[in-house]
């Protein structure tokens, strides 16, 4: 039986399984080869972060992911599918992996940020 997630160390897991899997995607995979040089050591503590403070209210979160994401829109436009794509990957994680209250609100969640994202950029 799969455990809901509980802590940072839980996001932490699908954070890192999750970006090892877009990194390589066909559909996504573009922006994060080719059309931003992410520094790792920086995105993923930050996710974490924006994840920890959605699932957790712990507020260790400050930035802006619409203002970020228009710039790369601008670099590669970004379409449905794409947003698509990220969606399924990232709940794909979090079934494997997980199962419970926090889970459904993490999926909820990020379904809800890729719409935002769609109609703001």
């Amino acid at each position: 039986m799969k455990t809901d997630i509980s802590n940072k160390q839980d996001i932490v897991k699908i954070i890192l399984i999750f970006y090892d899997r877009v990194k390589s995607d066909p559909v996504i995979g573009v922006f994060f080869s080719e059309v931003v040089q992410i520094d790792w050591d920086k995105h993923i503590p930050n996710l974490c972060s924006f994840w920890e403070s959605v699932l957790f209210y712990t507020g260790n979160y400050s930035g802006s992911p619409i203002n970020t994401h228009r710039g790369i829109h601008k670099k590669y436009k970004t379409q449905p599918k794409h947003f698509a794509r990220w969606i399924e990957l990232f709940n794909q994680v979090i079934d494997e992996n997980y199962s419970g209250k926090n889970a459904e609100k993490m999926k909820n969640h990020s379904i809800s940020i890729a719409k935002v994202m769609q109609k703001k950029i």
